[in-house]
């Protein structure tokens, strides 16, 4: 098939663009319940009731059953957190299953089952369907969030399949923004429907996402290894991701360990790394407490901005769906700048904590200037940048350097599993964020954002011991690397 052969440059590029699209699609399909909320439970008094409407409450007739109660904003977390438990459980084994099965069969059934699920909750409009367990089942919420595990060890595991570690932080920061860019483009989906029929805000992202998992079959190739086995081509220019390489292991390596895994030569390992193997690699446990303060905050923001704008704002729902969008948008800045900075500073670590400490103050002063839209629209990109920046490097480039440790010692089948780990803990604080939200708001939305920047120090102050190290590598101390 020479005719039909790409160069392995070419095929590099089209992985990327291939797992961009695929993980953009996994967020597509999860925004939509955020921007539909504020259509299933409205304020009816400033809409006019149809004439030929009966035997309904005068204050809920525009409601959606069962989100036209006083406890609708329980139930709108009850409805998130059923998908985000079942998401950070099912991230643990997910990781594990991406190590020992095809990550082409695995992203297809992965995607395949998501659209079915994602388009089973717009089907509850068309059936006219007003039990919550629907909701909170079929989102078939649960299922779906289990189905989604698929996607993120195993574009990781593939792009680490395929890429070099020189730029590792701004490449992956550039790549990683897949998902403000599903974020984005789910919002405005949802948002050309959410008012007239909501149940095509889930139905349309469900088909896209299983039309790229038909894609993902036809086309992904998962390795340059696997093209050189079907085609017989080589690049022996090529410096594989999963390559040990003693870059970062500094701040990541405990006390004395250093010199005595690196006499130690390299090992080429076939058996996948088990679960307490991957727990054991230093810097691991930090990182991946520290996501689950830093996905709290951003998925706070997922899940419940748009309700929150067109509560106080008093928008329609496309309006504030389009507003939130905002968000997004500084996420994809944000995290190109942090994998920019960390890759001429050595310290993922520093710059992970540098951004949090100023995500802190920024969204206590966006809860303040809320009824001043232009000042709340920059702030939105602002905040969006700082708290998404640490987020995307730590799923990205820090679980990379963390994936490839010296203490793996060349064993090229851990990444997906030491990535696998850091995002399940860092799903638990996904689930926790919007679950507090939801509890919380009732009590006023000021109280959400001293949750969510009681969450930020936190994630600062468990960083604190890699800071202290990567400090004093750049003092002089010890030697200082860079990723």
């Amino acid at each position: 098939f020479p005719s039909l052969l790409l160069s392995l440059s070419r095929y590099r590029g089209f992985t990327l663009f291939l797992t961009f699209l695929f993980y953009t699609s996994y967020h597509l399909s999860r925004k939509p319940i955020s921007i539909i909320k504020s259509q299933l439970h409205r304020n009816c008094s400033t809409l006019i009731r149809p004439p030929n409407l009966n035997g309904t409450d005068n204050e809920t007739w525009c409601d959606w059953v069962p989100f036209d109660q006083d406890n609708y904003k329980t139930l709108f977390g009850a409805v998130d957190n059923s998908f985000l438990v079942a998401y950070a459980i099912g991230m643990f084994f997910s990781g594990i299953f991406g190590e020992r099965v095809p990550l082409r069969y695995y992203l297809t059934i992965g995607m395949l089952l998501s659209g079915l699920f994602t388009c089973l909750l717009g089907l509850g409009f068309y059936l006219n369907i007003h039990s919550i367990w629907y909701y909170a089942f079929f989102q078939v919420r649960a299922m779906n969030g289990l189905v989604q595990t698929t996607g993120w060890p195993a574009v990781v595991a593939c792009v680490g399949n395929w890429f070099g570690k020189g730029k590792r932080g701004f490449i992956m920061g550039v790549w990683n923004s897949h998902t403000s860019v599903g974020n984005i483009l789910g919002s405005l989906i949802a948002g050309v429907f959410v008012s007239s029929a909501w149940g095509m805000s889930f139905i349309v992202p469900g088909i896209i996402i299983a039309s790229t998992g038909v894609l993902c079959f036809f086309f992904l190739v998962e390795s340059e290894t696997m093209l050189i086995v079907v085609y017989g081509q080589e690049d022996n220019e090529k410096e594989p991701l999963l390559q040990n390489s003693s870059s970062n292991e500094e701040i990541f390596s405990s006390p004395g360990q250093s010199n005595s895994i690196s006499s130690e030569p390299a090992e080429e390992h076939t058996k996948a790394i088990s679960f307490c193997g991957a727990l054991r690699i230093p810097g691991v446990m930090e990182f991946s407490l520290c996501l689950l303060f830093a996905k709290l905050v951003s998925y706070t923001f997922l899940y419940w901005l748009p309700l929150y704008i067109a509560n106080v704002a008093h928008f329609d729902p496309k309006e504030a769906g389009d507003m939130s969008t905002l968000f997004d948008v500084g996420g994809i800045v944000g995290g190109i700048v942090a994998g920019l900075v960390s890759d001429q500073t050595g310290g993922r670590a520093s710059t992970c904590c540098v951004m949090l400490i100023l995500a802190a103050p920024m969204v206590s002063v966006h809860s303040h200037i809320r009824h001043h839209w232009l000042l709340t629209m920059w702030m939105l990109l602002v905040c969006g940048a700082l708290v998404n920046g640490p987020y995307a490097l730590i799923t990205t480039a820090v679980s990379a350097d963390l994936g490839t440790h010296e203490s793996l010692r060349g064993n090229s089948r851990a990444l997906s599993t030491v990535t696998a780990i850091i995002d399940g803990t860092g799903s638990i604080g996904a689930a926790l964020g919007p679950l507090l939200a939801g509890l919380i708001s009732p009590t006023g939305w000021n109280n959400v954002f001293f949750m969510l920047i009681t969450a930020d120090i936190l994630a600062c102050l468990l960083l604190s011991r890699l800071v202290y190290k990567e400090v004093r590598g750049w003092c002089g101390h010890s030697p200082r690397h860079r990723g």
